[in-house]
């Protein structure tokens, strides 16, 4: 037989009474918090899982992040270059404009002066900074201001070549800028392949920019470049081309204004009545800077001359300008294709990040979330249990022998 003492029954009693609070404290602390699991013990294994769901989910938060800053300096740089397409296409006009033989020499100053405020404005473009004082077209060197140059004189470039990137997903470090020098610098001069230019010629010759024909067949002068050169006899214009100093074989003929010249692989037509040893030379192409272009057009259109063979000189250097900025704005347009390309690319990025989010979401809820309508079941069936200890002890505790004496 064991004995029961009334210390036994109240130790007893109050452990059980401690024991349903708790139970009933716990599953409404789980109601109130939304979640399952309050300490790691409740599920060690839904836990573990949880941390490392959460950790991922927060990569993941933070790939989302880097997108939306990515797509903030992208939209930035697209509309800057936007705008140094609008810039050269303004130049362009006035070039074209100032091509017109009736304009005075103030015309021409006037067109001069206007173009003289396009450069300042694409120097102020190519020099945009993105707000928080790095400077969008410097490469690396963020804190470098990356052009220096007026007109009349060579642009200069302080940045370097390099794209900043950012990490946009598990495997995908996004270019979130472009060079200037690529942008502004690195254009083609010429037609791209080669260029042409006058010697000191004293007749109305006008040479075009040139055409390719067939590029496999081009191939560039060893001495440099080609000349192409004018003798007039007895009423009867002819031409020879040189490489140096060097007659190229096959490549002479009468000269007919207008009629194409041929040149290994390509070919050229001049326009208007050269001079005797007129000459014309021909160039592998080489890069220059836009703002160069732009500078060479206002000192051709400031200096023209009024001689018929100043005219044609004149003739030439806005002719090869406008052909420049023709380059330079397609090499723009690239850069901006480029852009376009990767902002299209974050909006994909983002639709799939925003999935991948989701997901994390919903195993995390599957994993620590409680079940709302259980948990108010348990809730109540525990305030029984609870309330049947109580009454239950109440009861013990008054059971006394002496109560039956």
């Amino acid at each position: 037989m064991i004995r029961i003492s009334t210390g036994m029954i109240y130790d007893a009693g109050v452990r059980a009474i401690n024991e349903q609070t708790a139970a009933a404290l716990k599953i409404q602390q789980q109601a109130a918090s939304g979640r399952r699991i309050l300490t790691p013990s409740d599920d060690p294994v839904a836990a573990a899982r949880a941390l490392v769901v959460s950790q991922a989910a927060d990569v993941v938060t933070q790939y989302g992040a880097n997108q939306e800053n990515a797509k903030t300096a992208l939209s930035l740089e697209d509309t800057q270059l936007m705008n140094a397409n609008d810039v050269l296409g303004q130049v362009r006009d006035l070039a074209v404009k100032a091509l017109n033989g009736s304009l005075s020499a103030s015309d021409r100053q006037s067109i001069a002066t206007q173009l003289r405020a396009s450069y300042d404005q694409l120097l102020g473009i190519a020099n945009s900074t993105d707000g928080t004082g790095q400077y969008l077209f410097s490469g690396y060197m963020g804190d470098t201001k990356p052009f220096a140059g007026a007109v009349g004189g060579a642009m200069q470039y302080a940045g370097d070549d390099g794209q900043r990137t950012l990490q946009v997903s598990a495997t995908r470090h996004l270019e979130t800028s472009d060079s200037g020098l690529d942008i502004f610098q690195r254009i083609g001069n010429g037609n791209g392949t080669f260029t042409t230019d006058f010697g000191s010629n004293t007749g109305t010759g006008v040479i075009d920019g040139g055409t390719v024909t067939n590029p496999a067949a081009w191939s560039a002068p060893t001495s440099g470049s080609y000349t192409l050169r004018f003798t007039v006899s007895g009423g009867v214009t002819t031409y020879q081309v040189y490489d140096g100093a060097t007659a190229v074989a096959g490549l002479s003929g009468t000269y007919t204004s207008g009629q194409p010249i041929a040149l290994p692989g390509s070919q050229v037509t001049v326009t208007g009545a050269p001079a005797n040893n007129d000459t014309f030379t021909i160039t592998p192409s080489s890069s220059q800077s836009v703002f160069d272009t732009i500078s060479n057009l206002i000192t051709a259109i400031e200096g023209a001359s009024t001689t018929p063979a100043g005219q044609a000189a004149y003739q030439m250097d806005v002719g090869g300008a406008i052909g420049g900025i023709d380059r330079a704005a397609g090499n723009i347009m690239r850069v901006d294709t480029a852009v376009g390309s990767r902002l299209a690319e974050i909006d994909s990025l983002a639709t799939a990040n925003s999935a991948v989010s989701l997901q994390y979401q919903q195993t995390l809820s599957n994993l620590q979330d409680v079940d709302m309508t259980q948990a108010l079941s348990d809730l109540t069936r525990k305030q029984v249990e609870l309330e049947a200890a109580q009454k239950s002890f109440v009861a013990t505790s008054k059971l006394s022998l002496f109560d039956y004496l």
